[in-house]
């Protein structure tokens, strides 16, 4: 099963364009950002991320109600943290 996970924009990275930190349930993690160039991301926003990259922009409520189903899931919300967890720094 592939899972999508949401998580807060800290900061957009000043060296590399294509990557940001963000804030997944308290795990900070630089991921790509590069699938999304068309948007306007900026510190605060949510995305929608699988695997190291964003996948799309969400809105808050989006987001809260998509960490919401993956709790309620259990063990997929773990699978895509570890994930989450190995990709760059």
């Amino acid at each position: 099963m592939c899972l999508g996970i949401p998580g807060q924009l800290v900061e957009l990275s000043a060296d590399n364009d294509q990557l940001a930190r963000v804030d997944v349930a308290g795990v900070r993690r630089m991921i790509n950002i590069g699938l999304l160039e068309d948007e306007e991301l900026a510190p605060g926003d949510w995305v929608l991320i699988h695997v190291g990259f964003a996948m799309s922009k969400i809105d808050e409520e989006e987001a809260a109600v998509a960490l919401a189903s993956l709790k309620l899931m259990g063990s997929g919300l773990e699978d895509e943290m570890e994930m989450l967890r190995g990709t760059i720094r």
